[in-house]
């Protein structure tokens, strides 16, 4: 296996991704969209999710296409970014068709960030306005670390942000992650490598390698401010291969195996860690290679996300850059 020319979720064809920010908010939100609908599915595995029309993506229900999908900081209030591109959509035409009507289909799920030292006292909620400008920025190439839905985001050690990785599989079929990291566990093992090192592609999360020593440590530093709802890791895994929403299903499944991978621990009852599922494309590929395929990008995003990301006056938390 290999990665794709990006190394982004944007390695498989057809699809953009967007980011917005406020650095003084200290939040922001991610888009992915593509110039046609895309099957989706999603699967959650945390206990304090917050979401926006995530039912529509289970495999019995009869709507099979998004328009966009949505990651966004803020807690309840970001489910509001997606009102933001449901009007932009609208305004391109794009949507499901009811008579003369068309309605955008923008689930959405989001990361609780309030809490990060950013100011947070706005008058008018600002995330439909982060959202519009997102879905106004997709395109194939896009920066990670600090930016977007990771603006804000932290982790239990260290800054949090947005990742992305992807590979192509020997039958030439693309997968690709997309992740925005805000855990209440550790990404970063005690001895400071990253728990999903055993996944690295060409050091591109610092070619620190395993620690060992750490799998079997039982005593984790965890965020002080750890609550209920208070945290969570969302993410998106893609492939150009064609599959259906139950198969879909299925690779939104193996993906979280990705997630436990690199971070310790997760899916927690004060996390709302979710992934989202897409297919975009008419490849013929192994389902289950797929799924694998999914969990090992998402591992490796998730690790890129906190080693790109950068400080900001106020933050809580150290970059991990930083350390070295």
């Amino acid at each position: 296996m290999r990665t794709g020319p990006r190394n982004l979720i944007t390695d498989v064809a057809g699809l953009k991704v967007g980011n917005a920010q406020d650095d003084t908010l200290k939040s922001g939100v991610t888009v992915l969209t593509a110039d046609a609908p895309l099957m989706a599915s999603v699967h959650v595995m945390g206990g304090a999710p917050g979401t926006r029309e995530t039912d529509l993506l289970d495999p019995d229900k009869s709507v099979e296409g998004v328009d966009a999908l949505v990651l966004s900081g803020g807690s309840a209030f970001g489910l509001d970014a997606a009102s933001g591109v449901v009007s932009g959509l609208r305004e391109q035409g794009r949507g499901f068709a009811v008579g003369d009507v068309r309605v955008p289909i923008v689930p959405a799920a989001i990361i609780f960030d309030l809490l990060n030292g950013g100011r947070k006292d706005w008058d008018e909620n600002p995330y439909a306005a982060l959202g519009r400008a997102a879905l106004d920025d997709a395109a194939e190439d896009f920066d990670l670390g600090s930016i977007g839905a990771g603006t804000g985001a932290t982790s239990a050690t260290f800054k949090g942000g947005l990742g992305s990785a992807s590979v192509v599989l020997p039958d030439g079929v693309t997968v690709g992650a997309l992740v925005a990291v805000n855990p209440i566990g550790t990404v970063v093992t005690p001895a400071g490598k990253f728990w999903a090192a055993q996944s690295e592609f060409d050091a591109e999360f610092g070619g620190l390698g395993g620690d060992p020593a750490s799998y079997g440590a039982v005593r984790l530093p965890l965020k002080t401010d750890a609550g209920e709802g208070a945290n969570t890791t969302i993410a998106i895994v893609a492939t150009d291969a064609k599959l259906t929403k139950p198969q879909a299903k299925r690779m939104a499944v193996a993906a979280h195996d990705g997630m436990a991978r690199a971070i310790v621990p997760s899916h927690t009852p004060m996390d709302g860690d979710l992934v989202f599922a897409v297919s975009a494309g008419q490849k013929t590929g192994d389902p289950l290679m797929i799924g694998h395929a999914a969990a090992t990008c998402l591992a490796r995003a998730i690790a890129r996300a906190v080693f790109e990301a950068t400080p900001a006056k106020g933050d809580p938390l150290p970059c991990f850059k930083a350390k070295t």
